[in-house]
């Protein structure tokens, strides 16, 4: 497939989420020459030229730099009105993929006059190809644009489509935000290892192997986790006294209450950045 047979990629924004995509991409033999990032900051642009020789690097959008095909917005949704007020005018007629959390594609309408809007939310395992992208697409995106959308956010892992754009706060918070709880939990069984007589590296490597197998095992088995749980919880054993204890400090609520405070910030991220 020669260069001019991809889509012209331009990311507004060069952090770990749009390095992550564009790594992905160019695993998957995307040319570097079609991809094009607008990172104001000379330390992330240096960072990016390193990382990724080829890859067309600017401080800002301009109108020599040819309209994209499709365009990846890959900022913190405190910034992200300003960005689009100044690249909107040299983005033509392109399809809009956004990685910024909270932020609404109302707004993004407003702000880049353009139905043709999708909304992600990854997550940092994306970095390694194994990332967890939420989708939601506006109803003025077409087929074609949801699969290009698809063949982009599959570079760095799976993904699930939602219906409704408020179902991505949900989503933010669960996987969004995932990754955090699980290296919270990792530090927590690390501490205890050591608080029981291990070693840091020993605890530290007995969890991380401990949550790599069960994701794994969860991933390629068709049963619920109930199910795997109650298989390694024998009545009156080791694993039922730990999963009592956790039952009875009330550690479920207090984790659904958790992710109930993820989503509620996503939603008002939204509100607070979108006007």
């Amino acid at each position: 497939m020669t260069a001019s047979s991809h889509p012209r990629i331009t990311f507004i924004g060069g952090g770990n989420m749009a390095s992550a995509i564009i790594g992905g991409l160019l695993r998957q033999g995307h040319p570097p020459a079609c991809l094009q990032v607008v990172e104001p900051w000379d330390e992330q642009r240096q960072r990016l030229a390193a990382q990724f020789p080829g890859v067309v690097l600017s401080a800002s959008a301009s109108a020599g730099q040819g309209e994209p095909d499709l365009v990846v917005w890959a900022v913190k949704p405190q910034v992200f009105r300003e960005a689009a007020a100044a690249a909107a005018p040299f983005l033509g007629q392109a399809l809009h993929l956004s990685v910024a959390a909270g932020i609404t594609s109302d707004s993004m309408v407003r702000w880049l006059g353009t139905e043709r809007i999708v909304r992600a939310m990854p997550n940092t395992p994306a970095l390694v190809g194994l990332g967890m992208t939420g989708l939601f697409a506006r109803e003025g995106t077409s087929e074609a644009d949801r699969q290009q959308v698809e063949a982009v956010v599959r570079t760095t892992g799976d993904f699930v489509w939602v219906g409704a754009e408020q179902d991505l706060d949900a989503v933010t918070a669960l996987s969004g935000s995932g990754p955090a709880y699980v290296f919270y939990f990792l530090e927590a069984m690390r501490d205890a290892g050591v608080d029981m007589g291990l070693a840091p590296e020993v605890a530290y490597r007995l969890a991380v192997g401990t949550f790599v197998g069960a994701a794994t095992l969860a991933r390629q088995s068709a049963e619920p986790p109930q199910l795997l749980r109650e298989r390694v919880t024998s009545r009156g054993g080791t694993t039922h006294a730990a999963i009592t204890a956790m039952e009875d400090s009330g550690m479920r609520q207090r984790f659904a209450q958790a992710l109930e405070a993820a989503r509620a910030r996503a939603a008002e991220l939204g509100r607070e950045f979108g006007r």
